[in-house]
């Protein structure tokens, strides 16, 4: 039975015209060989799987050709050559930095270069996954990488280049690897299927294609276990079973119950997915690629940024004519937070459910959003009124006379409404206020009339001026009202006291350290509108003075009377305190020395210092 190769290592490339996908760098190294204009450090860098490593044996081998042809290819017969792919060749070396990262590994490495090769032109070190060596090692690998021996040439390669110190970079000469595109790859796995006889769909070859995502070391592997899978016969829907993935019809199925507001159908699709396996971050993930390509459908320019199966194309250009780009852009925003909320959610169904609940009622927002933000030209005028009217406004400065001579021209009734503003007297002699209603100016109200169309469109901005004077009419005869029924009320002994222990009780329950200073006070009336509060002592005064402005604006309010006032004194005359006044620490010790004489003998064989 003959041994398997996996389709990666059968099918590696052994020239540089059988690269796929980088093209710019194959070229300037056959340029460079055929010119003799070689580094002697080379860095290739780039994502996994797209040929790295490939290229550096390739070059370390076609340096060493005894016969390479004219466009400065390999010939795979000389002696070198046919070593080289016997893994036999003593010119190439290859050093895993991701086992071998130790700074002796390294000085081991500079050992080995001082020997010059017994066959060929060249010694070649391949150094693969380069940035995994330790600082160390770097050190060590400097002054050998800026100035080797003239038969020595580097080659490092490594996926994360921004890991390599900057000393490193310099001395080398760097080539940047791409992406295989989707074209390429198509192309390239097309061809070993024709090699292997394998019956394959493009169809399910575009799909593996962008599952790699232009990595070509992972196309083969998925194209090798697929074709076991299938025997050899390798189809569309056999693909998406195989790889997980859903497939687009649903996706089109979905957009078009959410862009018509068919709540109930897109839940029962979700529903229908979800028994099929497929997680709700992967239903996210796949539908936001999905408008993604729509997206980049509504533009030709931006077209062949599509990543689909080609049997879809067509549909996405369809449906991307439909879907409006507000949509899409607010929509692809509403599944990427939902993406990246997903892990924290603890229903994840639910999480879902309520993505695909906003993205049903996306479009009725937006249009909502669209309206209120859209000022009317116009033309959108013709058959509706607008949602904003506009008016030349009177000015202020002209004379209230000019009302009369406008009243004809707006086609108003005899109804007339009066704007009226409360002013006071000034007081003398500490008189009660008495407010006085002035009136400034009339306007006319309209009168429920038939009216032309034209006069119903120029009335609908008097309208709403009218109501707005309206409005005020009703809040000036409101508080005319509450004026009447609340009357300024003079300061007298009973109202007072009552107020003062109301306040009082409000200190009480937002337990306000000033609650005992308020208790202990006493009141005089010293006029209509003025009283005077006694402390007993500084920190009774402070307290009260600390609640001064909250207590002023509650009596003013409690009389209605904005001209109460008070001031506090200090009286310390034949004050006694209450009986009830809770004792302080001294005094709470003499009483139980009083009542324990015992305590205060056991202080003192303690020799106790008390803290009062």
């Amino acid at each position: 039975m003959e041994k398997f190769i996996v389709s990666a290592r059968k099918y590696r490339p052994q020239n540089f015209s059988t690269v796929v996908g980088q093209q710019h760098i194959t070229i300037t190294l056959k340029n460079a060989i055929r010119n003799n204009q070689l580094a002697h450090a080379f860095l290739f860098c780039g994502p996994r799987g797209v040929g790295k490593t490939t290229c550096a044996r390739i070059l370390a081998k076609t340096i060493n050709c005894e016969n390479r042809d004219a466009e400065g290819e390999a010939c795979n017969k000389c002696i070198s050559c046919v070593s080289f792919n016997d893994g036999a060749s003593l010119n190439i070396h290859e050093l895993d930095a991701a086992s071998n990262n130790s700074v002796e590994d390294i000085r081991s490495l500079v050992d080995q270069v001082r020997f010059a090769p017994q066959a060929g032109k060249y010694k070649v070190y391949i150094i693969d996954e380069v940035h995994m060596l330790s600082s160390s090692a770097f050190n060590a690998f400097l002054k050998t990488l800026e100035e080797p021996p003239p038969y020595a040439i580097f080659i490092l390669a490594t996926t994360e280049k921004h890991k390599i110190l900057p000393t490193i970079l310099s001395r080398c000469q760097i080539f940047d690897f791409k992406r295989i595109t989707l074209l390429d790859t198509v192309s390239h796995l097309q061809e070993i299927c024709d090699k292997e006889n394998i019956v394959v769909d493009k169809s399910a070859l575009q799909v593996i294609a962008q599952k790699s995502e232009g990595c070509m070391r992972d196309a083969l592997s998925i194209l090798d276990k697929i074709a076991s899978f299938t025997n050899n016969c390798i189809t569309y829907q056999n693909t998406l079973e195989h790889l997980n993935i859903l497939d687009a019809d649903y996706y089109f199925k979905m957009l078009e119950a959410m862009h018509g507001q068919h709540l109930s159908d897109a839940l029962l699709i979700y529903d229908d997915i979800n028994k099929k396996g497929f997680e709700g971050d992967l239903v996210l993930n796949g539908f936001a690629e999905f408008l993604r390509n729509i997206l980049v459908c509504q533009d030709d320019k931006s077209a062949e940024l599509l990543e689909a199966v080609e049997g879809f194309r067509d549909k996405y250009r369809e449906v991307s004519a439909r879907v409006g780009t507000s949509y899409l852009i607010s929509a692809l925003n509403i599944l990427n937070e939902a993406e990246i909320n997903y892990r924290a959610a603890r229903n994840k169904r639910l999480h879902v459910e309520l993505t695909f609940i906003k993205l049903c009622y996306l479009q009725q927002a937006i249009e909502w959003v669209g309206d209120q933000e859209t000022t009317p030209t116009k033309k959108s005028q013709e058959g509706k009124s607008p949602s904003i009217a506009f008016r030349k406004l009177v000015p202020l400065a002209a004379p209230l006379k000019n009302l009369k001579e406008i009243e004809p021209s707006l086609g108003l009734g005899t109804q007339r409404a009066r704007l009226l503003i409360e002013t006071a007297n000034a007081r003398k002699d500490k008189k009660e206020p008495s407010p006085v209603m002035q009136e400034i100016a009339t306007v006319p109200v309209p009168t429920p009339a038939p009216q032309v169309e034209q006069a119903k469109v120029d009335a609908a901005p008097i309208n709403a001026t009218l109501g707005a004077l309206s409005k005020l009419r009703r809040e000036v005869a409101g508080r005319q009202q509450n004026t009447a029924e609340t009357a300024v009320q003079n300061l007298t002994d009973q109202p007072l006291l009552m107020a003062w222990q109301e306040f009082t009780l409000r200190l009480r329950e937002s337990r306000n350290p000033a609650l005992q200073s308020f208790e202990l006070a006493e009141l005089h009336i010293k006029g209509e509108y003025l009283f005077e509060v006694i402390a007993h002592n500084n920190l009774e005064l402070k307290f009260i003075e600390q609640e001064k402005r909250q207590l002023s604006a509650f009596l003013q309010n409690k009389f209605n009377n904005r001209a109460i006032s008070f001031s506090v004194t200090i009286e310390e005359g034949n004050y006694q305190e209450p009986a009830d006044r809770p004792l302080n620490k001294r005094e709470q010790y003499q009483k139980i020395v009083e009542q324990y004489p015992l305590v205060k003998d056991l202080k003192d064989r303690l020799k106790l210092d008390l803290d009062y």
